[in-house]
């Protein structure tokens, strides 16, 4: 049985490219696996959250991934911040995580282009902290979407050079757990890019049904085709992307046709892509609404989650001191 382990960044809601990228499988993946969920509010430090907006989000996040499908009671589900651990480990990680490599990694590069002015050493040790998360729990598998296939690739790379400093083989390098096919990659509304946050260009889990209308109404298209057989434009192709996802096959292919014969009508087809993504997300809405106004499965969840992690991470950094040589006298 391999030993899986997937965070979220606790910075708000799930979105369609969170369900699509790894959730819709989780059911089951914790069947099949030995599988640690966490909600990375570590992480979501890097943005300056306010106190009441950081538990707000933890707690929003929780009841989300409960919503989902994940059970508590066959996965561990839990709080970064309730496993401390996890901090001592990314410092020990830190000491042989070389500046050159972190400022070559593309999510550093995008932050700098993105917030000019809020460029912390969080940002730039992000990858580290993320490998602490994995490998303290000696993860094989990580499921993960294509836009963190390289820092899955560092946290291969930090642990086989703790292995190899220390002539030990005690980190497993962790491989992308993508449920025997391509990675997924669920396209934002915008026009370009994933789908995200802090990209303003998501449909969200909780999202109202008039919500998702003026979202999926407001997305970018172009002007149309203008010939037979003419590829369609990211924009377009993004909205076949998530109507692939959300919709039954016979309606998508009837959009493909009707662009095919440039006879496409981009309102309908927003107006059956927006029924369509209601129809999916409603019923989990409800869920989480439910999970979010009971507060006491909410605790126990967590405190149990934090138990179990606890035990699986603090054994880990026990024989990772030992290793480095912080022995008792």
């Amino acid at each position: 049985m391999d030993t899986v382990v997937s965070g979220i960044r606790s910075t708000g809601n799930l979105h369609l490219g969170n369900y699509f990228g790894a959730l819709k499988n989780f059911l089951k993946m914790q069947k099949e696996n030995n599988c640690y969920f966490f909600i990375a509010d570590y992480h979501a430090l890097t943005t300056h959250p306010k106190p009441e907006d950081l538990h707000g989000n933890i707690k929003q996040v929780l009841a989300e991934y409960l919503a989902c499908g994940i059970d508590p009671e066959v996965a561990t589900v839990f709080i970064q911040s309730d496993v401390p651990e996890v901090s001592e480990l990314y410092l020990l990680l830190n000491m042989n995580a070389y500046v050159g490599e972190l400022e070559r990694t593309t999510s550093f590069k995008e932050k700098i282009r993105k917030q000019p002015d809020n460029i912390n050493a969080a940002l730039l040790t992000y990858p580290v902290l993320m490998a602490a998360d994995i490998i303290i729990h000696k993860a094989n598998k990580v499921p993960v979407g294509k836009d963190q296939e390289q820092h899955l690739e560092m946290t291969r790379r930090f642990a086989r050079r703790f292995n190899m400093m220390y002539e030990v083989n005690y980190f497993p390098e962790p491989n992308a757990y993508n449920f025997g096919q391509q990675l997924v990659k669920i396209p934002g509304l915008d026009g370009t890019g994933k789908m995200g946050k802090s990209e303003g260009n998501g449909v969200f889990l909780v999202d109202s049904p008039q919500e998702i209308k003026k979202k999926v109404m407001r997305a970018v298209t172009d002007t149309g085709p203008t010939a037979p057989g003419q590829e369609p434009s990211e924009p377009v192709m993004n909205l076949f992307t998530i109507m692939n996802v959300v919709s039954d096959q016979d309606t998508v292919k009837y959009f493909k046709d009707k662009y095919a014969s440039c006879e496409i009508r981009y309102g309908d087809m927003k107006k059956q892509l927006a029924e369509d993504i209601i129809k999916f997300t409603n019923p989990i809405r409800l869920r989480i609404n439910d999970i979010l106004s009971d507060e006491k499965y909410l605790s126990k969840v967590v405190s149990e989650g934090a138990e179990k992690a606890r035990a699986s991470a603090s054994k880990t950094l026990r024989e990772v001191r030992e290793i480095i040589g912080y022995r008792p006298f």
